[in-house]
């Protein structure tokens, strides 16, 4: 694709800003980094994308406006060389970019992640020139650009459960002069033909440590990947696998998210308040009140995380000042509402007693001083998959 010399020269300047900005900020140490981040056009894997616009339609969505080059020159180049996500695919429906429309609400399902981030997971991994690499999740490609950048083409493999995004991605990485092993395939599964690897990298998340990318790192090799789970709860680890098939590694701090690989994805649970009509009337006084890990703080975001490992099949809902847990496994429910005085009441129903399991959690975290992830270890084992904390009792994450 032959682009306008213009474009280019103010690319480079937007890139070199930006690089600059993010070794400002501390993200960019190594020198072989940086120059990866100077030298990969970011614009050629962002045709177009999603911004949000001002306000939400009448059913309270979201409205999401396309940006391209042809629509806004401008604000298209600016965007792609900010640090920022942007969102290139909505329910899986790759997007008409030769004449986009605006889209209301829907579920994220393919975007170029933030350049901070991207840059950060490849120097979390401890990638270095000599590796081979997997990526899980090609996207738009700009990351594997970036590795390839870094560690030349013949050492990085990048999987894709999406067809159409990677054959995006692939002419992109292609026209830039990388020539990584690209393929059509479900990251859970990792891709037999290109392992062992060094390291494998994931983009996106998962409920669990698929068994598969453990088989498929070399003794000594590492994985990084965020666990995720049906209540939004979110872990980054980093895993070292032993020599015999086992992996262990302490979660990593912050507050990173990504897209559940759709395999993992929640299922759709009905109305909410249909599973509310089945409980029983009599509610007893909480313990603890859903702002434990509902509030945007740090803490709520690790303590969602930890009460999803006991209660691994529940989701929630908010409806009215009312909040919800439902199980389509086990079909137990919960309901939380307000009391008036600052405390909450809860009734629950069915198998499992899904906020006595959390409230468990809670008191076990308070009790054990409320640690940070980094004191949390992950242990991959024939046995299973435990989160252990010296302070706490093991939490098991579901079987992948």
């Amino acid at each position: 694709m032959t682009l306008p010399v213009d474009l280019e020269t103010d690319a480079t300047r937007l890139r070199a800003a930006m690089a600059e900005d993010l070794a400002a900020r501390g993200v960019l140490d190594d020198p072989a980094w940086r120059a990866a981040v100077e030298t990969v056009p970011r614009h050629r894997f962002v045709p177009g994308f999603y911004l949000p616009g001002e306000g939400r339609n009448g059913q309270g969505l979201t409205r999401w406006q396309p940006v391209t080059a042809r629509l806004d020159h401008g604000r298209w180049l600016a965007a792609a060389y900010s640090d920022a996500t942007l969102i290139t695919q909505f329910d899986g429906d790759e997007p008409d970019w030769g004449n986009p429309a605006e889209r209301h609400g829907g579920a994220p399902t393919s975007s170029s992640t933030l350049p901070s981030l991207v840059v950060r997971m490849w120097a979390d991994a401890d990638v270095r020139e000599g590796h081979t690499v997997l990526e899980v999740g090609t996207g738009t490609g700009y990351s594997t650009a970036l590795a390839c950048e870094r560690l030349g083409s013949a050492g990085v493999t990048s999987v894709e459960v999406d067809p159409h995004r990677l054959e995006r991605a692939a002419s992109a990485l292609h026209g830039c002069g990388h020539t990584p092993t690209l393929a059509v395939a479900d990251g859970l599964y990792g891709y037999w033909p290109e392992a062992p690897f060094d390291r494998i990298v994931a983009a996106c998340s998962f409920r669990a440590v698929p068994p598969a990318l453990v088989a498929q790192t070399r003794p000594g090799g590492k994985i990084l990947l965020t666990l995720s789970g049906w209540l939004y709860g979110y872990a980054r680890v980093l895993l070292t696998v032993a020599g015999d098939g086992t992996a262990e590694g302490c979660l990593l701090d912050g507050t990173v998210s990504f897209m559940p690989a759709r395999t993992h994805a929640a299922p759709a649970f009905g109305n909410p308040a249909h599973w509310a009509a089945e409980l029983p009337g009599e509610a007893r006084v909480a313990r603890h009140g859903p702002e434990r890990i509902t509030a945007a703080t740090e803490e709520a975001f690790h303590l969602r995380f930890l009460a999803q490992s006991a209660v691994p099949d529940a989701q929630l809902a908010t409806v009215g000042d009312a909040l919800h847990l439902i199980d389509v496994v086990s079909g137990s429910a919960a309901a939380l509402t307000p009391d008036g005085d600052g405390g909450w009441r809860v009734r629950e129903g069915g198998s499992v007693r899904l906020w006595e399991r959390v409230e468990r959690v809670l008191d076990a975290y308070d009790t054990a001083g409320r640690p940070g992830p980094e004191t949390f270890t992950l242990c991959v084992h024939d046995g299973g998959q435990h989160l252990r904390h010296p302070r706490m009792p093991c939490l098991p994450l579901p079987t992948p």
